[in-house]
This record gives C-alpha cells, sequence and structure tokens, in this order.
C-alpha cells in the first residue's frame, strides 16, 4: 500500500466550467500548501450533463454531471474528484466504492433572484403575473408553484456563467432566473442578485453550499491525504443532511430540502428536512436534534418522521 509520503502525484478530475475550475483551485490552493512534496494535476472531465442539453431528467437527472467523473475515478484515470455536493446523488444510489475523503468548509446556503443585466431590483413577490422564472431544479420549481402560483417556471440547462450571458441577451427562454448564491460568489457575480431568498421560507438543498472531494474506497492512501483538508463542522452537517436524503431515497429529481444547523457550545446538530408538493400544495416538514457524534442517525430520524407523516405519496412511490 502506498504511504502518503510515498505518493506524490495525484491527479484530481473535476468538470472545466468556470464555477468547477474556482472551486478546484482554492482546493487545490489549501492541498499544496499542506503537501508542498506532492504534485497534484487537474485532469478536466467532461460529464453527460455538460453535454446534454434536455431535460436532466431524460439522463438519470444531476447524476449525469458525476457519472463520467466516477468512472474516471473507478478506472484509476483519476484518484480524486471534486464536485458540489447538492449535485452528487444521494449515497443510497451512488457508484459503490466511492467514498467522501475531504469536505471543503460550507458557504452560503442560500438561492438568489438574479434579473438580467439593467433590470430595477426588485423581488419574487414583486414580479409580474406571467413571468417567466427560470429553473430546472425540481425543489425550486415546487416552491415557485406553492410561494408564487402567478410566476411561470421555465427549465433552463447551462453552466451558470453561459446562464447569465443568456439571461442578458434574452435568449435563456426566461426573463428572470434563481440561482445559488455560493455559485454566484464564485463567479464574482454576486451583484447579480436582486433578492437573497430567505432560507427559512424558500429551502435549501441538500448539501447546497459545499464542496467535497472523493476518492476510491479501496484507495486508503489517498484517502489519509484528503483527511486533514476537510472542515470537521461542515461534514458533521453534509452527513446529517445526505443521511436525511438517503432515508427518504430522494435524489437530484427529488422536490425534498435538507438543511442542518450545529450548535457548536452543546455539541448539537439540527436537521430541517422536508418533502415538497409538486403541484405546489403545503410540503412536509419535520425537525430533528441529536449529539453531533450521531450526525447521520439525526438526519435518519428527520427523513422517517417525513416517512411517517405521508411523504411516500409526494415522493411518487407506493406509501
Amino acid at each position: 500500500m502506498t504511504s502518503v509520503t510515498e505518493l506524490t502525484t495525484v491527479l484530481l478530475g473535476t468538470r472545466p466550467s468556470p464555477m468547477a475550475l474556482e472551486q478546484t483551485g482554492r482546493f487545490a490552493d489549501a492541498f499544496r500548501a499542506r503537501y508542498p512534496q506532492a504534485v497534484l494535476d487537474i485532469v478536466e472531465i467532461i460529464s453527460e450533463g455538460d453535454r446534454h442539453r434536455g431535460p436532466l431528467s431524460a439522463i438519470g437527472g444531476k447524476g449525469a454531471f458525476t457519472r463520467n467523473a466516477d468512472q474516471y475515478l473507478l478506472d484509476g484515470r483519476v484518484q480524486a474528484t471534486i464536485a458540489c455536493a447538492k449535485d452528487v446523488p444521494g449515497p443510497h444510489d451512488r457508484s459503490p466504492g466511492i467514498v467522501i475523503g475531504a469536505v471543503l468548509p460550507r458557504e452560503d446556503t442560500r438561492d438568489a433572484l438574479v434579473l438580467p443585466t439593467g433590470w430595477p431590483v426588485t423581488t419574487l413577490a414583486k414580479l409580474s403575473p406571467g413571468t417567466r422564472v427560470g429553473t430546472s431544479a425540481p425543489r425550486r420549481s415546487a416552491l415557485l408553484r406553492a410561494l408564487h402560483p402567478t410566476l411561470v417556471q421555465v427549465p433552463i440547462r447551462g453552466n451558470a456563467d453561459s446562464r447569465l450571458r443568456a439571461l442578458d441577451e434574452g435568449t435563456l427562454g426566461a426573463d428572470v432566473m434563481i440561482a445559488a448564491l455560493a455559485g454566484l460568489r464564485r463567479l464574482s457575480q454576486e451583484h447579480r442578485a436582486s433578492q437573497i431568498l430567505d432560507p427559512a421560507v424558500w429551502l435549501p438543498a441538500a448539501g447546497a453550499g459545499t464542496v467535497i472531494v472523493e476518492h476510491r474506497a479501496d484507495d486508503p492512501a489517498t484517502g489519509e491525504l484528503l483527511a486533514p483538508l476537510t472542515h470537521a463542522p461542515t461534514r458533521i452537517l453534509l452527513d446529517a443532511e445526505r443521511a436525511a436524503l438517503a432515508t427518504l431515497h430522494g435524489g437530484c429529481l427529488t422536490a425534498a430540502s435538507a438543511h442542518a444547523t450545529l450548535d457548536a457550545a452543546s455539541g448539537v446538530v439540527t436537521v430541517h428536512a422536508a418533502v415538497l408538493d409538486p403541484a405546489g400544495g403545503d410540503p412536509l416538514r419535520a425537525c430533528a436534534s441529536g449529539p453531533t457524534t450521531a450526525a447521520p442517525a439525526v438526519g435518519q430520524d428527520a427523513g422517517r418522521q417525513l416517512l411517517s407523516a405521508g411523504a411516500a405519496r409526494l415522493l411518487g412511490r407506493p406509501a
């Protein structure tokens, strides 16, 4: 088995979008600062989701953004891959043999309303009835129908930078769009946020604002390299949120939310989870708390509460 001191070159796979490369660059800086003797080479991997221009549901949801990278990892063409946690399938439908090795500090979990350049600042509540709001996320679509039923949800595709450009050029197919605030910041476009949406009402995605680095389960040397780069509080939050999603058997096409918070003083993690009605009805909500040492169990508790309340119906599964 290769030891940390013997492993001098690591190949890290990433999507080639500007946002992915920005977060990869930040991780690379941290890696090289800790391991100046090692070489970290970046391998750009174009995903199915990058190539496909139709609905993601036709190619298996957001897992389309990770399948090619997973194959590179499992084939040994790279030792690690990096991705936004919210774009990674739930642990119950991940490719077997892949594990999370490092979790970067959580960024902002909130979504934002983005307008074309030159529009006066406004909010979702003030948009005219019939305004076309661009988003392809089932969670965001369900929230729009529930909270702003006079607005029209329009599916959009493309990387964040290309969506912003198309919005300004009038070619996006939507009048305005919803985007992750963390993503806007990574692109130095936070000023494009006309309204930052309240996470207590506009429920965040599981893993929002979190970047993870994965490796093969049978490659402990790479795991040993990555582990010290993990932000422990964020790992607790992520484990709790992904456990809630796994309990629901939810995924990228599920209109669900799991958002964890941490009270460092008391050592308690709390998970607020919800399953949304795709038709715009009232969501089912649950909350669970417990020690940080049992974060996955806390997430599972929240998920089980939702299932007991009838979440299977909203998830489109038999009760």
